[in-house]
């Protein structure tokens, strides 16, 4: 459901079964969510917004003052500021133009030339954004998939199966079954953030939480994981916006 803050600035209302009281959380887009518990009445919304409009606005502010200093992102995009031209891939140094075409939609890689050819309406965003999505999740799965087997190997921490998924708010994640699923937006952080992610969920097939033991092994397998993993709170920073706006 969306409505409206202060007139302009826009927010999201979601309902959890597990809330007991509202929260409201900024995104790091500066986006304003507001989780409400099942069958709260949301004619107190105004109110509660009102108490805490000082920290939204300062909240949004500092994040746009931070995405706004790193550079990087506009240079990937075309004149229209929507379709980009050029993707960045860090974690695996690559870097890849974008040409767009008339015609189905479709994409075609030219490897030698580490060029995109992306065959779609370019007045349908839609269709562009879904083609790179593939084009992306598909390169992660060539990549990012034998990098987490071969550190399974070196620290001697074996898997069953990984696979590749968009999630909006995990960079990766390990389930019981010692099934690891990446997300294709870690190419677009520096190799070192992700060899560190590999690790962490590599270490979840043996502890499946956050407890003193798990981290004990992530300190054995990865001495440095406390600087590691206060830079990864901030990774967001390398995605690029058009990235995480239209591929939720």
């Amino acid at each position: 459901m969306a409505a409206k803050f202060s007139k302009s600035k826009p927010y999201r209302i979601r309902e959890s079964t597990k809330a007991k009281h509202v929260s409201i959380k900024v995104t790091h887009l500066g986006d304003v969510e507001i989780v409400v518990p099942k069958g709260f009445d949301r004619r107190k919304l105004p109110e509660i917004l009102e108490k805490r409009k000082d920290w939204i606005a300062k909240t949004t502010q500092r994040i746009e003052a931070e995405r706004q200093s790193f550079p990087g992102d506009a240079a990937e995009l075309g004149s229209d500021g929507m379709i980009p031209e050029r993707l960045c891939l860090r974690a695996i140094d690559e870097n890849w133009t974008v040409q767009y075409q008339p015609g189905n939609s479709s994409v075609k890689t030219i490897a030698a030339s580490s060029q995109i050819l992306l065959f779609a309406p370019t007045q349908e965003p839609a269709v562009t954004y879904k083609l790179l999505r593939h084009w992306l999740s598909r390169r992660a799965e060539q990549q990012l998939v034998p990098w987490l087997r071969q550190l399974s190997s070196e620290i001697n921490l074996p898997f069953q199966t990984a696979a590749v998924r968009g999630q909006k708010t995990l960079w990766a994640s390990c389930s019981g079954k010692k099934n690891i699923n990446l997300n294709y937006k870690l190419l677009f952080l520096p190799p070192h953030l992700v060899r560190y992610v590999l690790i962490h969920e590599l270490c979840h097939t043996i502890h499946l939480n956050h407890s003193a033991s798990y981290w004990a092994l992530v300190a054995r397998k990865e001495p440095q994981y406390r600087e590691l993993d206060a830079e990864l709170n901030r990774a967001w920073v390398y995605v690029p916006e058009w990235v995480e706006r239209f591929f939720e």
